[in-house]
């Protein structure tokens, strides 16, 4: 061996590449959105987790809180997500203590995107895609938000509204409807309103996509629903949505 590198060229060819005309891996097992209100940002999800075919959770958690000002909607591999927002909380808070002032929005949005690159060997192989919504407000700031990105890293704001997961294509399609058409729009809806748009939002994807899921206003089982203003996050409970929910059903009757 003489530890050179070009000579080893000629003596084991490199393996020949073979195009694929496969699709791209398709995110499954989760509906995440989030949409301009009167009030801020509202953001959203189901419960449903899936494997395959399988439901195995209708109790998942998809709405995560960064810091005090930030949140993450996950939409893709559980797992790989919820260690990304570990790995976010922890150094959004590293980094307020040690500079005695929070990190800048556009950092925190730059420091997702890095997190999604550096998981491009997993997102390559079709085990680890991740496809999220960042939410984030900033001091001085008219309004907060809304970010989504893709698996690979890159990142686009939302004029009005985003989605992502396996059912958001339905929530997209009815928010552009409103948003252009709609009287009144979702981003002019107070919390009250945009709480129940919020849930039958999910509803309605859940009628065309099996791994959406979660929402019963029957059974008292509801989106996770958080609304983010220059205040901060507030959670929307079970109790305010089951509250809302009966109040707009009696007004449509």
């Amino acid at each position: 061996m003489t530890g050179d590198f070009l000579a080893l060229l000629g003596q084991k060819p490199f393996p020949s590449v073979v195009a694929s005309n496969a699709n791209p891996l398709a995110l499954e097992a989760t509906t995440v959105f989030a949409f301009h209100c009167a009030e801020g940002v509202i953001i959203g999800g189901d419960h449903r987790a899936t494997a395959g075919h399988t439901v195995f959770s209708d109790k998942t958690e998809k709405i995560l809180e960064l810091d005090s000002h930030s949140l993450m909607a996950i939409a893709g591999v559980p797992a790989t997500a919820f260690e990304m927002a570990r790995t976010l909380q922890t150094a959004f808070e590293f980094y307020r203590r040690s500079q005695l002032q929070p990190m800048s929005l556009p950092a925190k949005i730059r420091a997702l995107s890095r997190l999604l690159r550096e998981n491009l060997p997993a997102t390559l192989q079709g085990v680890g895609a991740v496809s999220p919504i960042f939410a984030g407000s900033e001091e001085g700031a008219p309004r907060p938000v809304i970010y989504f990105y893709d698996p690979l890293g890159a990142h686009f704001e939302a004029a009005a509204f985003a989605g992502s997961g396996s059912g958001s294509s339905a929530i997209r399609s009815i928010l552009h409807y409103l948003e252009t058409w709609g009287g009144p729009k979702p981003s002019e809806l107070p919390l009250r309103e945009a709480t129940v748009l919020a849930n039958r939002l999910l509803m309605t994807a859940a009628e065309f996509d099996t791994a959406t899921g979660g929402v019963h206003p029957e059974q008292m089982e509801f989106a996770t629903i958080k609304l983010l203003s220059s205040q901060g996050i507030r959670s929307v409970t079970l109790e305010e949505q089951q509250q809302y929910w009966k109040e707009a059903e009696h007004q449509t009757r």
